[in-house]
């Protein structure tokens, strides 16, 4: 099984630097010339099926990279797959002009994961673990997907905490960083073991 796991593209809100999550915000003029780079790019590669989160953003990215495949490849949505939920925090703004974090929450969000409280409503980094790792378990045990090649559509906390499954290393969540948009992580699955061959990778 090889997998493509990427990041959906730019939205009006990522522009604006809000905290986006299950909020459904679809993707940005620029969002869509970057999942059609990328298209281009993975235009030769052989998806079976791909898998999204059902969020329009990761939706539409999927489609746009699929392009003419996508007619005759199944697009699944699977809300394991989604965002972390923000809950109250979701559209505030969290950066200014020069990139400073306003967010005392954010902050310790992107620099230190595990301590991010749960806010109303919303969910931790333990919950968006727990329902990526039931997905990642579910498709990489299916016997029908084991010579597949897949597509996932996802976001960029969600990335990250299905990529836990490939790392291994829950104490640093981010690996670097948060995934760019369209960034495309590839993974190698056989016989139950995980082997990342392209991690961010970007085609723009």
């Amino acid at each position: 099984m090889r997998l493509y796991i990427i990041r959906h593209g730019v939205t009006e809100w990522n522009e604006l630097k809000k905290v986006q999550g299950a909020v459904d915000i679809p993707l940005a003029p620029e969002g869509v010339r970057l999942a059609e780079k990328t298209g281009e790019a993975l235009r030769d590669v052989p998806f079976d099926i791909c898998f999204t989160s059902p969020l329009h953003r990761a939706v539409e990215t999927a489609r746009l990279v699929l392009g003419k495949r996508a007619d005759r490849v199944p697009v699944i949505p699977d809300r394991r797959i989604q965002e972390i939920d923000f809950g109250v925090l979701e559209g505030t703004r969290f950066k200014d002009e020069n990139g400073n974090i306003l967010s005392e929450e954010m902050k310790i969000f992107f620099t230190d994961p595990w301590k991010f409280q749960r806010p109303e409503k919303g969910e931790n980094i333990s919950d968006i673990l727990a329902r990526t790792k039931d997905f990642w378990d579910e498709k990489v045990h299916d016997a029908s997907l084991k010579d597949k090649t897949v597509l996932i559509a996802s976001h960029g906390c969600a990335v990250r905490a299905l990529l836990q499954n490939v790392y291994q290393d829950p104490e640093n969540f981010w690996h670097g960083s948060v995934p760019p948009n369209c960034g495309v992580n590839i993974v190698d699955v056989r016989n139950g073991r995980a082997v990342l061959l392209a991690e961010d990778k970007t085609y723009y």
